[in-house]
């Protein structure tokens, strides 16, 4: 009978020396998400993943490309939030720490689009029946909103970015979350 070597816990794998160091990356916990369950503005939301992963690489294009795909998804318009976009939330507020990110003071303007987005309430507000629909924008609007809110702890270490277009865009941020 073998027994199991103490040199590493088996919830732990040993790092080859040769193996490239692991990412800084939040992007570990995408896979806890159901995106084909949810929908974004295509349809099925299992394409944002990819779309993230896209951002928090190390191509400036290839990390725009991927922004502006994205944007499109979770906030058409710059106002348009879909059911995936509080989801995708907490990934954009990780990805803007982390200054290998090429472009942060986008995806910091993003998250200000979606704190500030009111078309699926200004809608209902006038058409009322809209929020008797089985899926109800206005839920995954306040959701989006909250999702932004709920990491506005974030700010200030953004705002103290040496990089004055982060910063820029952190205040505009903070100003909509009245922080």
């Amino acid at each position: 009978m073998r027994s199991a070597s103490t040199e590493h816990p088996s919830s732990e794998r040993p790092q080859r020396p040769d193996a490239p160091a692991a990412r800084n990356t939040p992007l570990t916990t995408l896979d806890r998400v159901p995106w084909g369950d949810i929908q974004d503005s295509t349809g099925s939301a299992a394409g944002i993943p990819l779309l993230l992963n896209g951002i928090a690489g190390d191509d400036a294009d290839t990390a725009r490309s991927a922004l502006d795909d994205l944007r499109k998804r979770i906030c058409q318009f710059g106002f348009v939030v879909e059911q995936a976009t509080a989801a995708t939330v907490p990934f954009l507020w990780e990805l803007a720490k982390l200054p290998q990110v090429t472009c942060r003071a986008q995806i910091i303007r993003l998250l200000k689009n979606i704190a500030d987005a009111r078309q699926w309430e200004s809608t209902a507000a006038v058409y009322p029946k809209l929020l008797n629909h089985r899926e109800n924008p206005v839920v995954w609007e306040r959701a989006a909103r909250q999702a932004v809110r709920a990491r506005r702890g974030e700010l200030g270490r953004l705002m103290a970015d040496q990089d004055g277009e982060i910063a820029r865009a952190t205040t505009e941020l903070a100003r909509s979350l009245g922080a």
